[in-house]
């Protein structure tokens, strides 16, 4: 069983990214899956959270109107859209099921 986070990088204040979180041995399509965060020095967080259908979301305050989280249960895939993103954006990404964790992909947002 595995999640796999990618498309985390370097990117400018205002810039976006889309995260990606492929899973494999096991079939998403029965969960709730989220993204969360770990800035440096800091505790992890809870980012986002979508429900098994897709049908309904959640995400934090401090990125509402600016990340989506979607997913493609025929992919097996969860995917976080960042936009209009902020140095404080800066974090350790982190995909998770109810049972598993992936390995977590950087973003940076710097000038």
């Amino acid at each position: 069983v595995q999640l796999v986070e990618s498309g985390g990088g370097l990117v400018q204040p205002g810039g976006s990214l889309r995260l990606s979180c492929a899973a494999s041995g096991f079939t998403i399509s029965r969960y709730v899956m989220s993204w969360y965060r770990q800035p440096p020095g800091k505790e992890r967080e809870l980012v986002a959270t979508i429900t098994s259908a897709g049908g309904s979301t959640y995400v934090a305050d401090s990125v509402k109107g600016r990340f989506t989280i979607s997913r493609d249960n025929d992919k097996n895939t969860v995917f976080l859209q960042m936009n209009s993103l902020k140095p404080e954006d800066t974090a350790v990404y982190y995909c998770r099921s109810p049972a598993h964790w992936g390995q977590g992909t950087q973003v940076t947002v710097s000038s």
